[in-house]
């Protein structure tokens, strides 16, 4: 068992459930109260903010145990703890491909958050074109008694990308997941148009910010 599942120390009731998605709730509060003000500051010192929306949530009891048979475990707190990483996630949706990376620069710069992994899967996309930029990190919560490092999923992508993943998860949602060949092929075509258009939506930014030095 991990250090955060040891550091729960509950046992298996209501009331211990109920504990932990308290615990999962404030790591959510704490870490989008991070992303707040790291975006006010940026707006502040570049008069630019790179965060269009932030969306969060805490994964759902029947998710939580489908994801756990799927591997195999036993439905207990230590085992979620353990082995689900995305209990409490949160999206940062941004309007650029550029604010992607320097908002996961900015961070994993904070020294009271510690970034566990990385998955880069805009410049390496699953199979089905999907792309975004996942960081697992763990963030304390002090409780009246004790701290207990609590892990969150941040998901990193731009406007379009969002825009995809959204509309994939209602198609495979609507076959159960066995969706026809020909759809995943449409799917992942459509992947690659967004791709094109986040490519031109930057290119123009970066030549509408090159004109505005030359005329300065």
């Amino acid at each position: 068992m991990n250090q955060q599942a040891q550091t729960f120390g509950i046992g298996e009731d209501v009331d211990s459930w109920k504990t932990v998605m308290l615990i999962y709730n404030s790591a959510l509060k704490e870490v989008g109260t991070k992303l707040e003000i790291l975006n006010d500051e940026f707006q502040h010192v570049h008069q630019y903010n790179p965060i269009e929306y932030i969306k969060s949530r805490i994964k759902s009891p029947e998710s939580i145990v489908k994801k756990l048979k799927r591997h195999g475990c036993e439905s207990t707190i230590s085992n979620m703890t353990e082995y689900i990483n995305d209990i409490a996630g949160i999206r940062i949706v941004c309007s650029f491909i550029s604010d992607i990376y320097r908002m996961a620069e900015m961070i994993g710069r904070q020294n009271d958050l510690t970034v566990v992994s990385v998955k880069d899967y805009i410049k390496h996309p699953k199979r089905s074109g999907y792309k975004s930029y996942h960081m697992l990190v763990t963030i304390p919560i002090f409780l009246s008694d004790r701290v207990i490092d609590t892990k969150v999923e941040i998901q990193i992508r731009t406007i379009a990308m969002d825009f995809w993943a959204s509309l994939e998860h209602k198609i495979y949602y609507k076959f159960e997941g066995n969706a026809p060949e020909y759809i995943s092929q449409e799917l992942r075509e459509c992947s690659g148009m967004i791709s094109m258009l986040d490519a031109k939506m930057l290119s123009l930014n970066e030549a509408v910010g090159k004109t505005k030095d030359e005329k300065k």
